[in-house]
């Protein structure tokens, strides 16, 4: 009698992917240089990445997800592979340039995958665009709460640029290696993510990425943590598909913030990684690859109902903004 079978550790079932070929593009829009990745056919997903990433933070899932889409995954301006120009740099203005990327692509409708920043430009997105939004991930999103790392809190202060260039000294360089081996030696949430932080430094080489860097952070961070709340208009997002995911040990936006947006986006889903931090989809990649393609599969793709959007504009907005004023600041946008 042949033993039973067991399922593989989900890493291991994520390996054997076929693998598809993942292009690195680039597309001038408005005069400005953005990089992104492409693969893949069928609905489209976009995946947006966090501050100070890229789009290589996907590079693991990219392929297994364009078995059946059409994914791209660009470098947000002031990212990655992307122009750097002194420009806006606020989620709206990401918001835009998304918009403008798919119109270059010939890409009318989205489901959006967004980290960190990247989900709070994600929801801007369906705010601003719900005719071309069809689903949301938002993956330990912005834009919820007030609370955020202190870390992040100090280099939206006076001269982070200089602190930010410190750190790449080769003797600040080891001082941060040590801090973050104890870190993880005592086995926080911050240590989790900390080479993914350590990273993001990297990804800072000369002046003009540090600015920004610093330019998309003051956007939406200050010293009293985020400035800019999607709490008052997550009314908005009713009959459209919405799942959250986030790490229960994120130590860069907590986990109590994924509750909050949960009860403010009734029929929201969430899915809760219980060893992870801030990047979820790192930790466990195959968990995180089986939720996209099951809430892909098993929703419907939202239809804008203009009639509908004003219904809730005059109804369901008027008291939002009173009933959460608790947990976050207004948004200005």
């Amino acid at each position: 009698m042949l033993p039973p079978r067991t399922a593989p550790p989900r890493e291991a079932r994520l390996r054997p992917v076929a693998a598809t070929d993942v292009r690195l593009c680039h597309r001038t829009v408005h005069g400005y240089r953005r990089a992104y990745r492409i693969a893949g056919e069928g609905p489209a997903l976009l995946l947006i990445h966090g501050i100070g990433d890229s789009s290589a933070t996907w590079s693991d899932l990219i392929p297994a997800l364009a078995r059946h889409h059409t994914v791209i995954a660009p470098d947000l301006l002031g990212h990655g592979g992307s122009d750097r120009p002194r420009a806006d740099y606020s989620v709206a203005a990401y918001a835009n340039g998304m918009r403008d990327l798919l119109g270059v692509l010939g890409i009318d409708r989205v489901t959006l995958v967004g980290h960190s920043l990247g989900g709070g430009v994600a929801m801007q997105f369906a705010y601003q665009f719900p005719e071309r939004t069809e689903r949301l991930v938002l993956v330990g999103t912005g834009g919820v709460g007030r609370a955020v790392n202190p870390v992040l809190r100090a280099v939206s202060l006076p001269g982070a640029d200089l602190l930010l260039a410190a750190l790449r000294l080769p003797g600040m360089r080891l001082s941060a290696r040590l801090c973050t081996a104890l870190l993880r030696g005592l086995d926080t949430g911050l240590g989790l993510d900390a080479p993914e932080l350590l990273g993001l430094i990297d990804a800072l080489p000369d002046a003009t990425a540090r600015s920004a860097f610093i330019r998309t952070l003051r956007a939406v961070v200050d010293w009293r943590g985020q400035v800019v709340t999607m709490l008052d208009r997550c009314y908005l997002t009713e009959g459209m598909p919405v799942m959250l995911v986030w790490g229960a040990r994120d130590a860069v936006v907590p986990a109590d913030q994924a509750h909050l947006a949960h009860l403010a986006m009734p029929g929201s889903r969430l899915e809760i990684f219980e060893d992870a931090g801030h990047f979820p989809f790192h930790t466990d990649p195959a968990r995180f690859l089986a939720l996209i393609e099951d809430f892909v599969a098993g929703t419907p793709p939202a239809r804008w109902d203009g009639e509908r959007w004003r219904d809730l504009l005059r109804t369901s907005g008027r008291d939002t903004g009173a009933r959460l004023r608790d947990a976050s600041e207004r948004s200005a946008t």
